[in-house]
């Protein structure tokens, strides 16, 4: 998490501390606010100490059980405030594209299941080297970025491991433009539709393909990556937005179950994967 963020969340916590400290049925303690509210004594110790964001029915009940329903309010607006959470990509890429890569091996490893939407490229969890390799140097080129290109790819190539791991699920919508995008030579773009064909029937991954005549139920935004249901990624030009929020969760949920209805999968999925690769002219 990003330092400002942390800090708002600690900030949050530090209230919901001083109201159960100050109720005004006498001070209570953490272990019978818990009792009161029916949770676990820890989650009320990772709430006040910042571990845990907690939900708006989390807060209302918090209110509610230590006896000053009025401050939800008050509550609610902190939780506003801090819940989208800005990444800017110039803060983010001085370092390098290396440590960027390493902070998503670690969110992926956390997770056991990712819902992600792809619009533009070919998703990164099932990109080869050399078409890894191209699109760091596209966004070094633009960005004026250190030029760490052999650290990225290997951060990225690692981060693939996840999909060999027992009890891992990657769901995976592209639109048949992301196939297209000449981001790389035609001998990378074949090799890298080559390595979706054999992707197809892995049992870690559920791969769909919107094709270009699909009729949409919704536009189709921006790309987006679901982490269970504790985190929205949303990658803008300016900044990497995350989002944790269970309402927001829910709903790029169901953004992905729309778009999903217009994606074909399996041998479909592979047909126009292939139609594609026909296509590159290598």
């Amino acid at each position: 998490m990003g330092t400002d963020y942390q800090r708002a969340r600690e900030e949050l916590g530090r209230r919901l501390r001083e109201l159960r400290v100050e109720s005004p049925d006498g001070r209570l303690t953490g272990v019978r606010l818990a009792e009161r509210l029916g949770w676990q004594q820890s989650k009320i110790s990772k709430l006040e100490n910042g571990r845990q964001t907690p939900s708006d029915d989390d807060l209302r009940a918090w209110a509610e059980a230590v006896g000053q329903p009025a401050a939800f309010a008050e509550l609610r607006s902190r939780l506003r405030g801090f819940e989208s959470h800005l990444r800017s990509w110039r803060r983010l890429l001085a370092a390098g594209h290396g440590p960027v890569q390493e902070t998503w091996n670690a969110l992926v490893g956390e997770s056991r299941t990712l819902y992600v939407w792809d619009n533009y490229v070919v998703n990164g969890m099932l990109q080869t080297a050399d078409y890894a390799r191209s699109l760091f140097e596209c966004h070094a080129n633009f960005r004026r970025s250190p030029r760490d290109m052999e650290d990225a790819v290997r951060a990225r190539m690692k981060r693939q491991e996840w999909l060999y791991r027992p009890g891992k699920q990657l769901n995976v919508l592209m639109w048949e433009s992301a196939l297209r995008s000449q981001v790389c030579t035609p001998e990378v773009l074949a090799a890298q539709l080559d390595r979706l064909l054999g992707v197809v029937g892995m049992d870690t991954v559920r791969l769909g393909i919107v094709p270009l005549d699909a009729v949409l139920r919704l536009p189709p935004g921006s790309a987006f990556w679901v982490l269970d249901d504790r985190l929205v990624t949303v990658e803008n030009w300016h900044a990497e937005l995350w989002l944790e929020d269970a309402e927001t969760i829910a709903l790029y949920r169901r953004v992905w179950d729309a778009l999903a209805e217009s994606a074909v999968f399996g041998a479909e999925a592979q047909q126009v994967i292939a139609r594609v690769r026909r296509s590159v002219k290598v």
